[in-house]
């Protein structure tokens, strides 16, 4: 998928397994074409940077020892767990 800008995919988010937040980057303010453009202009992107562009409904507080799985479908899948507060 290198050198593919998505026009729409699914992305979603678990906690617990239990289903939080789903969506399609559709629903973004700005595409991901302008996103990418004005934040190149503040900085030095690499491929396998992470944009975080804010949320859809769902979302709320997570706790330790809670598990987060995300995915964006056709890019990739996330999974982590909460460690306790240091």
């Amino acid at each position: 998928m290198q050198g593919t800008v998505l026009t729409e995919a699914e992305l979603a988010l678990e906690v617990n397994g239990a289903g939080k937040q789903k969506s399609d980057i559709r629903m973004l303010i700005w595409d991901l074409r302008e996103i990418i453009a004005d934040l190149s202009l503040f900085y030095h992107l690499q491929p396998g940077d992470i944009i975080f562009t804010g949320t859809p409904e769902g979302v709320g507080a997570v706790q330790p020892g809670d598990r987060i799985t995300g995915h964006v479908a056709g890019v990739g899948e996330i999974a982590l767990q909460i460690g306790p507060a240091e």
